[in-house]
């Protein structure tokens, strides 16, 4: 039943690569837990004592509360599908909590840094260099994820209206506008790209080879680049998504907004970088309020 599931999350919830990988290993992880306790149990006949064991052997195994949660979502999911299924006729998850986790503000990049990444960067005046500029200004200047920017092809591009065309998690397109900056070196690229490879490749960032960008790649030369101008521990492409909704908040973007650009489904995903705009207000509020 676990590739029948895989494949129903994967072509009809439409669930990301990662995130099928992730279910599969969880339920294979659980699947040999049950094995150790008990040849005869399998993913089907387990009862919730079973899986509180499990939690508890991981969190003893010094596993973290996120990532055990996580787990538990794995198979949340997965008896859920069984239910549907009519394969089974109790939830054995249905008791099952939340574990308690400290809430991790995001990191984000001063705007002082961003300036001097985009100011002082020598990226070149080849092919390569303005697809590099292009990749990091796409990614700050929208917030999008590593996945979208890979995915992102020609025809995505509007420069007339000056915007792109997304297709985030689970299919769910959305529009992001483009400022003129970058609208202009989309342009320059543009050119250079159909100089180098033609229309061979429908793709809009393609590596020196001319074919699609790939995660290692993208993440790469973002840690490279965030790493000259940065004081940052972690250097990802995900960390320029954090600095652009926190950047945008810190301006007086509307809370709403920031979540459409983002494509977040729930506000609760977004308010977590409202913190980080409270946070600088309190600073602002420490130095010029007479009374602090």
């Amino acid at each position: 039943m676990i590739e029948s599931f895989l494949k129903y999350i994967e072509f009809e919830k439409r669930y990301s690569k990662h995130t099928v990988i992730s279910y599969k290993n969880d339920l294979e992880q659980f699947n040999i837990f049950l094995s150790n306790l008990d040849q005869q149990l399998n993913l089907q006949s387990v009862v919730y004592p079973h899986i509180r064991s499990w939690v508890i052997t991981l969190v003893e195994d010094g596993i973290s509360p996120s990532s055990v949660n996580r787990k538990m979502a794995s198979l949340r999911s997965y008896y859920k599908f069984l239910m549907k299924s009519g394969a089974l006729k109790k939830d054995p998850t249905i008791q099952l909590k939340a574990l308690k986790t400290s809430k991790r503000l995001p990191q984000f990049a001063q705007e002082s840094e961003m300036q001097r990444l985009f100011d002082l960067v020598d990226f070149g005046n080849d092919f390569t260099g303005k697809r590099d500029e292009l990749m990091m200004e796409l990614l700050y200047a929208t917030g999008i994820r590593r996945s979208e920017l890979i995915a992102l092809k020609v025809d995505s591009i509007n420069l007339g209206k000056s915007q792109i065309k997304v297709l985030g998690k689970r299919n769910k397109e959305r529009i992001i506008p483009l400022n003129t900056e970058v609208a202009e070196l989309i342009q320059k690229y543009l050119k250079m790209r159909d100089e180098a490879f033609g229309n061979t490749n429908n793709f809009l960032l393609l590596t020196d080879k001319g074919e699609q960008l790939y995660d290692g790649f993208v993440y790469r030369k973002v840690k490279r680049y965030l790493g000259a101008t940065t004081s940052l521990e972690k250097k990802s492409p995900h960390i320029l998504r954090h600095t652009f909704a926190t950047h945008l908040l810190n301006n007086g973007a509307d809370l709403n907004a920031v979540k459409e650009l983002l494509g977040h489904s729930s506000l609760a995903a977004t308010q977590v970088y409202t913190h980080n705009s409270l946070d600088k207000l309190k600073k602002v509020f420490e130095q010029a309020h007479p009374k602090a």
